[in-house]
């Protein structure tokens, strides 16, 4: 399902999906959080829990630590994120007017938190060079199964390239996950297919992928659709990045050298 932005987001925390309440068939807490310049966020939980920096200037501090994200553009510069362990108490100051996309859940397994400056983050681009560049995308890796095994949740970005596919080809695995999107310029629009049936995505839209929904995305011509990417870990299956379970009827798209029309000749 896609949960629709009907309005601006609302001034502090404004929760999309929560872990005991709304979606929590989604296994986690997501919601956004938006400061004006000034403004102090203070947050000490018994959950895990990362803070991404959409857009903006802010201070973090936490276990006497203080550092600045700044960020003017999801779509050209990665993400700042600090990921902290339960019962971790921190305050996020806005220097500048700010928008953060905040992700939850329990875990009461113990690990140091960790603050990713944009070059730690891993940059990936996939779909370069097949099917005629036709599923080119840009995927940010903040962290998940294999980067802190301690976690108990993912989180990442995706840059779908104009007129281009990601998620492709069409797959599913065992676990929910959770994309929220941004367009570029922000009139535009996009395609989130679950299994057969096609979603319009806009601006500040939400979509909820359940489990073992097979799903894709593509984004209208001239429109970069930017989102992040979010999966909890389950109890005996933690999402690592080869957890992709692709469609039979597509998976020939994988093979190496493969040729798609018209470099492929129309056989009957």
């Amino acid at each position: 399902m896609v949960i629709k932005k009907e309005k601006p987001f609302e001034k502090g925390y404004q929760a999309i999906t929560e872990l005991h309440g709304k979606h929590k068939e989604m296994m986690l807490d997501f919601g956004l959080l938006t400061l004006d310049k000034g403004d102090t966020y203070s947050c000490n939980k018994a959950l895990e829990r990362a803070y991404l920096l959409i857009k903006g200037e802010v201070e973090f501090v936490w276990e006497n630590n203080k550092e600045i994200g700044k960020r003017f553009s999801c779509f050209d510069e990665s993400p700042t994120v600090l990921h902290v362990p339960q019962n971790v108490a921190l305050t996020i100051r806005a220097l500048e007017n700010s928008e953060l996309c905040v992700e939850r859940t329990e875990n009461e397994k113990e690990f140091a938190s960790k603050f990713y400056k944009p070059e730690d983050i891993r940059s990936d681009v996939f779909g370069a060079g097949v099917l005629n560049e036709a599923s080119i995308r840009t995927v940010r890796t903040v962290f998940d199964g294999e980067i802190n095994p301690d976690s108990n949740m993912v989180l990442g970005e995706v840059i779908n390239h104009p007129g281009k596919w990601s998620s492709y080809p069409p797959h599913d695995h065992p676990h929910p996950e959770i994309y929220h999107y941004r367009l570029f310029p922000k009139q535009g629009f996009g395609i989130s297919l679950f299994d057969e049936e096609p979603m319009l995505v806009k601006d500040g839209d939400t979509s909820l992928i359940l489990p073992d929904k097979t799903h894709s995305q593509v984004a209208a011509a001239g429109y970069a659709m930017y989102y992040i990417w979010m999966i909890p870990h389950l109890p005996h299956d933690r999402w690592l990045p080869s957890t992709r379970y692709f469609r039979g009827e597509h998976d020939w798209m994988l093979e190496k050298d493969v040729k798609v029309w018209p470099e492929r000749p129309y056989e009957d």
